[in-house]
């Protein structure tokens, strides 16, 4: 009789252990089970997930071990356990770029069975463009080189000119012939600018009356020797722009000094900037 109670007390028990497994079973497929396959969010511990920079994320690769998963990300969020279990989830607050509002992820990382990452999902799938590099910054375009400055053929007046004359002198016209000859083709010049130039002594309107009839002197040589008319101007200037400064009063010292202020300045032949 005894042995009777015995067996019935037992019999009960592998249904008692079935039904405490199908019921873990239910709680775990209820823990981490979705229709995405991901755990639900509420179960993560922390509760509300990590918090962590895009650029550090990006530091994740398939081919790390578990180890180095964990150092990255920390353990996984939702109890899988560390040790014989193939998949990790994460629920994780990236922040895109400095100071920008974070974006909830869910990151499932499968392993193989030597505990090496193989593949990542995501969920919102959009979250694995968090992934991709930034875009480069935009190269600040170089300023343009700046123009060359055009600098003048200078042509002494006291070599073009007789004293105190707007006659050019044989020399003038060697001197002007040989520049038309250095400039090549003339027909491809647009505009050639002639301006005179005097020193300080004489009156300003004396001054700019000479300087500019030596331009004009100098415009009609250039145009008898093929300079097209319409491409020439000439302007007379006067004493301004003088290039030296040299003090005192009328000697021949002080005239000698100023020489380079009586001139004639051409621009527009293409000829390299010289002094004559």
């Amino acid at each position: 009789m005894h042995l009777s109670i015995s067996r019935t007390a037992r019999q009960p028990l592998p249904w008692a252990l079935l039904a405490t497994v199908l019921m873990l079973t239910a709680f775990g497929a209820s823990a981490r089970d979705r229709d995405d396959g991901f755990p639900d969010p509420s179960r993560a511990y922390p509760r509300a997930g990590t918090f962590i920079d895009a650029d550090l994320l990006r530091q994740y690769a398939p081919g790390m071990n578990k180890e180095q998963v964990q150092a990255l990300l920390g353990a996984p969020h939702f109890n899988e356990g560390l040790f014989g279990v193939r998949e990790w989830n994460y629920l994780l607050n990236v922040r895109p770029t400095a100071g920008a509002a974070p974006v909830r992820c869910q990151l499932q990382i499968d392993f193989n069975n030597h505990g090496v990452a193989q593949d990542q999902r995501w969920a919102p799938s959009a979250c694995s463009a968090l992934m991709q590099p930034p875009p480069a910054a935009p190269v600040a375009a170089l300023p343009p080189a700046p123009s060359p400055q055009i600098q003048p053929v200078r042509l002494s007046a006291d070599a073009l000119f007789e004293f105190d004359s707007a006659q050019l002198s044989a020399r003038g016209r060697e001197t002007l012939r040989q520049l038309v000859q250095q400039a090549g083709s003339l027909a491809n010049l647009q505009q050639v600018a002639v301006a005179g130039y005097a020193d300080r002594f004489g009156s300003a309107n004396y001054n700019v009356a000479l300087s500019e009839r030596r331009a004009e002197a100098v415009k009609f040589a250039l145009i008898e020797l093929g300079v097209p008319a319409n491409s020439v101007w000439a302007d007379g200037r006067g004493a301004s722009d003088p290039l030296v400064s040299c003090p005192g009063p009328r000697s021949s010292q002080v005239i000698s000094c100023l020489a380079p202020n009586r001139r004639v300045e051409i621009t527009g032949m293409g000829i390299q900037a010289a002094s004559r």
